[in-house]
């Protein structure tokens, strides 16, 4: 099951997999929670992922309305495939309404990324995790805090399985052609002559008050070092809505630019001097890159990026924020590891369990 952009990168290799093991009869779904061709075909382009067999088209809505029609969708394929096992991944509403479908049908549900805990629940994915990982018969885990907090939950610890990042294994086979990617000289930007920002977190664009506090902080980044933007629609909506908009785009040093492919986004991400995200796998993808990672939010779900990688979590506080691009501008900024089983071989180790329980 796939539904939103974090999803594709998540099971494009298990898929790949799975369709070519004649042993195992795979289907993959696309809920079509998140589809435009920025957000979601040209993904599934660039990580050599087939067309979805079944495309359920449930669009954008609230999250009840979105959640009930993904619900109602999926029930009708689950009873017409009689499915064995439904595979789910991350945290999207997709993810907790796929999951809870199967459940209720009795059939086994394994979570590719189980058991992050942002410890917030005013964050709806924090709830989506929490629902899903309640009903799931196989816990695959990305890092060691995921295994500490489902044996904290509760979860059987037969069910757990530390299998390493399925999205580390995308990003690992895909890295020649990333490295070929002409995305840079495409939007005039020099490698290591810049940052990147994405932004689309409710916390950070949904109020008027929250975004001039973003703004605040690109003004004082922007006369530093410029920063490209590949501005996410819901936060360019977002500033439409509160009237923003031309503030944003007249920013000195700020190059807004269409969203991008997988290929050309992780080439910008790699070749960049910082990154500035609020996003929870752009955390993971800079800590395997070894890029200075600075996250606009008050917690993470992805511990070990913080821990042991090159992420930090800055809030919106811009004199902090200041402080530590300056540090990162002066090759002061920590190194960082690769946490344990990020090497691109999780989707055989989740292969294996799929295929021996």
């Amino acid at each position: 099951m796939a539904g939103a952009r974090p999803n594709f990168m998540k099971i494009a290799r298990l898929v790949q997999a799975l369709k070519k093991d004649r042993a195992v009869d795979c289907l993959l779904v696309h809920t079509g929670q998140h589809y435009d061709f920025e957000l979601s075909e040209v993904f599934f382009r660039d990580l050599n992922i087939a067309e979805p067999d079944i495309f359920l088209n449930v669009g954008s809505a609230s999250h009840a309305k979105q959640t009930a029609a993904i619900m109602s969708a999926f029930e009708t394929v689950l009873l017409e495939q009689k499915s064995d096992l439904v595979v789910v991944a991350g945290d999207v509403n997709s993810t907790a309404a796929c999951a809870l479908t199967a459940a209720k049908l009795n059939i086994k549900v394994a979570h590719i990324e189980s058991g992050l805990r942002s410890f917030d629940r005013t964050m709806p994915e924090e709830i989506n995790r929490i629902v899903t990982d309640a009903i799931t018969s196989y816990h695959f885990v990305t890092e060691q805090s995921g295994v500490d907090n489902l044996i904290r939950e509760g979860a059987n610890k037969r069910s757990i399985y530390f299998v390493g990042n399925t999205m580390i294994d995308s990003l690992a086979a895909a890295i020649k052609r990333i490295d070929r990617s002409k995305i840079l000289a495409q939007i005039a930007i020099d490698a290591g002559n810049y940052g990147v920002l994405t932004l689309h977190r409710p916390t950070n664009v949904d109020s008027a008050e929250s975004l001039a506090s973003v703004i605040d902080v690109l003004d004082a980044i922007g006369s530093r070092v410029p920063l490209v933007y590949p501005i996410h629609p819901r936060a360019r909506d977002r500033a439409k809505q509160h009237g923003l908009l031309k503030q944003i785009e007249s920013i000195e040093g700020l190059k807004l630019i269409d969203p991008l492919g997988y290929v050309d986004f992780i080439k910008l991400v790699k070749e960049a001097r910082f990154v500035l995200t609020d996003s929870g796998g752009v955390q993971e993808e800079t800590t395997w890159l070894k890029v200075p990672c600075l996250t606009m939010r008050e917690n993470t779900e992805r511990p070990s990026t913080v821990t042991l990688g090159t992420n930090k979590l800055v809030g919106r506080d811009k004199r902090g924020i200041i402080a530590d691009i300056d540090q990162i501008l002066n090759g002061r900024w920590k190194k960082g590891r690769v946490p344990r089983l990020w090497d691109g071989h999780a989707t055989q180790r989740i292969l294996q369990v799929i295929k021996t329980k």
